[in-house]
């Protein structure tokens, strides 16, 4: 017992390599027995000493911890702050304003991540079924909670596998592990001991937790549980590697950091030279004055609802996002990492080319659909021309037991995929299953058995009765010794000894190269009256009818985005489980390449490399193949210790890990494991890859907006920053009060602002190269923006503040005036970055698409003039913000003093042009 306990617990010994040991070895150091399995008492002692066969997680943090987390971040920070300055000045409401946006922002990020948590979860159902195993020499049933290391292990078509099994007796066992491995059809499963550096889809002598017995039984002894088996593995590796930070939240820290320091520098200074010209209250209040000034309110709500719009339309091009700040990454990915497998490919596998006859046919068309073309010499066929080709298609139907059925508009096969693309193949050349099943009934069959790769059916035929026979192409070209020619006549072996020997091997290699998984199929006359078929009956003797050359073909879609991903400067790199030949093939059709080249690595080559050749070999890499789920994870950590930005795709829980690692993790709405899902910050609802490209596009034109909103907010901050502390350093009366700033910053920044959020993507967005990941949110342009619009603001509030003071005497009325003669440059400065004046004209010209928005930043802006409106005539705010109210004469001044601002923005746009 004590033997069992150290091999499967990795912390003390490292684990045993099962698949590298004979299956008597494994049974005798796990204390089993093949017939008997286990007794009940030591089965109950290692359920006692090893836990349930069940995932479990580190203890997560309570609720209320999670929740307080959430305002460690420098911009709630700088709110909180703001809240408490306006506490500690006797401003109870302005400080319950500004925590509720607080408040607000980091339930909204709690909710979010709270979500992601869930992957654990959702990993523990996934291995969670019954199992049907031996105990004390009795074949019993029980939940796959209760097994342990050392049962014996029943499998049979449509079960799960309960827990990580080294297979010691299996008949045609095919298993579905596309969901841990990535392996893109069933694996056919065999008891051969493997090499100890075998890769986890190469290892057929083992069962992993969370497969699907797909065909065939198989008995297995348990190897490992819970936390011990692969999937257990992987939860691990999700456990060891959070949720990074996103170049949004990367740049918006910085941001905010920097932020904060300027504002107590600033702040600092106008209270220390207050105290030089006045007493301790006035200083504190300027002081504050310029804190609350200089913290952008507004700017988290404006962010937030910035985000939320490229959700929503993202969500219209069949992106579901999950995490906020996702919306904002797509928009910066350098690399883009997708599985192949119904994201790049349309997963339905298509024959596309035929050898039969002695001539090579093509087939157009995609999937199971049956239609398309069959072509010779790039022409339709005439088929009544064509017997040998006739021959082929009907050998692949009746020696089939799959069918294709039509759900919700959409052909799909009911059973193996393979002999699905044989039907559709058949029927292009308008060959019916089921009409060719009543005139040639099946009589018997042979199963497909790996141990002689090969399948057959005996059918009553017209001609007579006759075995149908495919398979894999050693198998039955050595049964052969005819063939038939175009017409469909069979010529003798000797006619055609060299023609075999060399142009079928040649055919075969062809079609190989081209990424095709190649059938052969053959046919026997016997006499009419066999009535049952066994492997002596087709040892020899057969006629060879011809290949049928066969792919998961690349959905046309997805290629034009590759190109348009690629024409963006973003890479784009397949990672799957499938074999290299077959990636490599559909990457050379999809143009996935590297300057050119289709370098492909496996998971073996990968396994062998240092972290230093790892990164090199992630970036010249196009392909990577049969990799493993820590392989993965270390292919996104490579890349982004390069500094590249990484999306991730994944549908398996294979992927789960790499999709929590990578900067974006996006999963398959349709096709992907919940696990994948829950790990993920995207989904793709219709699992294609174009919808990527639609959502990197929308992602960028979010970015474009953001930063918008950023130069339309923060020259009011500064224009009102600059106006107090040279106010307060001139000894003048401050022209702006903390409640009226708080006005401007709060409701009419967010007025204006938030329709930014709606502005449509630019012509050219995606034409320009991914940002830098360490470009700051403020670069050297928009940086000279901000001073140059807050030098005006500022010239706008102090000029005219200090004219109607000195004119009217009426400090509350200079105000007023002062603050609506910033929000006149404000609209024509919001003008002069929006596209609502080119759209306009090019509406009126007819030239604008009907999906641009025009009139949303128009109310933006009716919304700012109501705003003032009641700013200055409702005397309710008057007495509140100390305001006054204006003549249409002073309005008309207002405007007047803030139309310079047309000029002005049109000079700072030629040096940082906005869209």
């Amino acid at each position: 017992m004590a033997q069992v306990t150290s091999t499967v617990a990795a912390e003390e010994k490292p684990p045993t390599v099962w698949y590298a040991l004979d299956s008597k070895q494994v049974i005798a150091r796990l204390s089993s027995d093949a017939h008997q399995g286990l007794d009940s008492a030591t089965a109950k002692q290692l359920l006692t000493d090893l836990g349930a066969n069940e995932l479990t997680g580190k203890k997560s943090k309570p609720w209320w911890l999670k929740f307080l987390l959430q305002f460690n971040q420098p911009l709630l920070i700088i709110l909180l702050c703001a809240g408490l300055v306006k506490v500690l000045t006797g401003s109870f409401v302005n400080a319950g304003v500004i925590w509720g946006v607080t408040i607000t922002n980091a339930m909204i990020g709690f909710v979010q991540e709270s979500k992601a948590e869930n992957a654990i979860a959702a990993l523990a159902k996934a291995i969670t079924t019954e199992a049907t195993l031996i105990r004390d020499g009795q074949k019993i049933r029980i939940s796959s909670r209760e097994l342990v290391p050392g049962d014996i292990v029943l499998l049979t078509s449509g079960d799960k596998v309960p827990a990580d099994l080294r297979l010691i007796q299996v008949r045609n066992l095919q298993i579905d592990e596309s969901a841990i491995t990535g392996e893109s059809v069933a694996v056919e499963k065999n008891t051969q001991i493997l090499q100890p550096d075998a890769a986890l889809g190469d290892r057929k002598n083992m069962a992993y937790a969370g497969g699907f017995v797909t065909f065939g039984q198989g008995t297995g002894i348990v190897v490992a549980t819970g936390n011990a088996t692969e999937t257990g593995r992987i939860s691990q590796l999700m456990e060891q590697h959070t949720d990074i930070s996103t170049p949004l939240t990367r740049k918006f820290d910085k941001f905010s950091q920097n932020w904060l320091y300027m504002v107590l520098a600033l702040a600092t200074l106008c209270f220390v030279v207050g105290l030089s010209f006045r007493g301790f209250q006035e200083a504190l209040e300027a002081a504050v004055a310029l804190t609350v000034s200089a913290i952008p309110e507004g700017l988290p709500a404006v962010v937030t609802v910035t985000l939320a719009i490229g959700v929503s339309r993202m969500a219209r091009r069949h992106a579901i996002i999950r995490k906020l700040p996702a919306v904002e990454t797509l928009g910066s990915a350098t690399v883009i990492c997708s599985d192949k497998t119904g994201t790049l490919t349309e997963n339905q596998m298509t024959v596309q080319a035929i050898y039969a006859g002695g001539r090579q046919y093509t087939f157009t068309g995609i999937g199971y659909t049956p239609t398309g073309e069959i072509l010779v010499d790039e022409k339709p066929v005439d088929l009544n021309r064509a017997k040998g080709l006739q021959e082929c298609l009907i050998a692949g139907l009746l020696c089939n037991d799959s069918h294709l059925e039509k759900k919700n508009g959409r052909w799909e096969v009911i059973g193996d995929p393979t002999e699905g693309a044989l039907i559709a193949s058949a029927n292009k050349a308008g060959f019916q299953q089921t009409a060719l099943n009543q005139q040639m009934p099946k009589l018997d069959s042979i199963p497909f058995e790996s141990d002689y790769q090969y399948m057959a059916t005996l059918h009553a035929t017209p001609q007579g009765t006759t075995i149908y026979i495919k398979g894999s192409v050693e198998a039955i070209l050595q049964r052969c010794n005819l063939m038939l020619n175009t017409d469909g006549e069979p010529r003798p072996l000797d006619c055609v000894e060299t023609l075999r020997q060399t142009t079928i091997e040649r055919e075969v290699n062809i079609m190989a190269r081209q990424g095709l998984r190649v059938l052969a199929l053959a046919k026997k006359p016997v006499s009419n009256e066999q009535n049952g078929v066994d492997h002596p009956d087709i040892a020899n003797g057969l006629i060879f009818l011809g290949l049928q050359g066969m792919i998961d073909p690349p959905r046309e879609s997805a290629i034009k985005a590759v190109q348009a991903c690629q024409s963006a400067g973003i890479q784009v790199k397949m990672i799957t489980g499938d074999h290299a030949i077959t990636a490599q093939a559909i990457a050379r059709r999809m143009g996935i390449n590297n300057n050119g080249a289709v370098l492909a690595f496996t998971g073996a080559e990968l396994a062998k490399m240092d972290q230093t050749e790892l990164a090199q070999v992630a970036q010249e890499g196009a392909v990577f193949a049969r990799v493993a789920p820590e392989q993965k994870l270390r292919l996104v950590e490579a890349l982004q210790s390069k500094g590249e930005v990484v999306a991730m795709t994944g549908d398996g829980v294979n992927d789960a890990p790499a999709l929590k690692q990578a900067d974006i993790g996006i999963a398959m709405g349709g096709a992907g494991t919940e696990v994948a899902k829950e790990a993920s910050d995207m989904l793709l609802t219709d699992d294609n890859f174009a919808s990527i490209e639609a959502a990197v596009e929308e992602g960028r034109a979010v970015y474009k907006n953001l930063l918008k909103a950023i130069c339309f907010i923060l020259p009011v901050n500064g224009g009102e920053s600059m106006t107090i502390l040279i106010s307060t350093l001139l000894a003048r009366d401050l022209p702006i009060l903390s409640l009226q700033v708080l006005w401007l910053n709060m409701l009419n920044s967010i007025t204006m602002t938030v329709p930014l959020a709606f502005e449509p993507k630019g012509k050219n967005v995606m034409a320009q190269p991914p940002r830098r990941p360490n470009e700051p949110l403020l670069s050297r342009s928009r940086l000279g923006r901000i001073l140059a619009i807050s030098l005006f603001n500022w010239i706008v509030i102090f000029g005219v503040f200090e004219y109607i003071r000195q004119t009217t005497n009426n400090i509350d009325l200079a105000r007023t005036m002062a603050i609506n003669s910033l929000i006149a440059g404000r609209i024509f400065y919001l003008l002069s970055i929006s596209q609502l004046v080119p759209n306009l004209m090019a509406r009126l010209s007819g030239t604008l698409p009907n999906n641009n928005r025009v009139p949303v930043i128009g109310l933006g802006i009716i919304g700012a003039i109501l705003l003032q409106i009641v700013f200055a005539h409702v005397p309710l705010i008057n007495d509140v913000f100390e305001t006054a109210p204006l003549s249409l004469q002073q309005w008309l001044f207002c405007l007047a003093v803030g139309s310079p601002m047309i000029i002005w923005s049109a000079f700072v746009n030629r040096f940082d042009p906005p869209n």
